[in-house]
């Protein structure tokens, strides 16, 4: 699995956020409630926007609750937090290590693609998954519009060296 490893700056986002479970999903309602306003955003950096999920504890793949409650944010990057829309909030991303892998293919599809990264990649690495953010960049080849399309977005999965006891 191809991977690369990067070392974030802080990030300043605005956007929208929301509380769910993976059982009781509103990404779409997030996403729908975001795009609408994201055209008065005037000082954006770039036009990449994160899909960002921020975990009560540290994220355990393999002993996930899909119905424990965690905060996702839609959210576009900017240069500074002045004159922010009142219909958006804002976010400093930490940064830190990450793990970034590339997602090519349809959403129904991104599964192999988490099982590959937590059940075979990051077992023989020397990382682990640090308490941060974990987060998607979805930038000029991905697309939602259909289902069945193939799309391409960034992983970003927070790490720190394995600790040895």
């Amino acid at each position: 699995m191809e991977y690369r490893i990067e070392t974030l700056l802080d990030k300043k986002l605005v956007g929208k956020q929301r509380t769910m479970s993976f059982n009781n999903d509103s990404t779409a309602a997030l996403w729908g409630s975001f795009m609408p306003h994201k055209k008065l955003i005037l000082n954006t950096k770039g036009s990449d926007l994160f899909s960002l999920q921020k975990y009560p504890k540290v994220f355990n793949y393999q002993d996930f609750d899909p119905n424990a409650l965690y905060l996702k944010w839609a959210a576009i990057e900017v240069t500074h937090f002045d004159l922010v829309p009142n219909s958006l909030e804002t976010y400093t991303l930490k940064g830190g290590l990450y793990a970034v892998f590339k997602h090519v293919g349809t959403a129904m599809e991104f599964r192999k693609t988490f099982d590959a990264i937590f059940l075979e990649w990051l077992p023989n690495s020397e990382y682990e998954i640090d308490d941060r953010e974990h987060f998607e960049l979805l930038g000029a080849k991905y697309s939602n519009t259909d289902p069945n399309s193939e799309s391409e977005e960034e992983i970003w999965i927070p790490i720190r060296l394995k600790s040895y006891l």
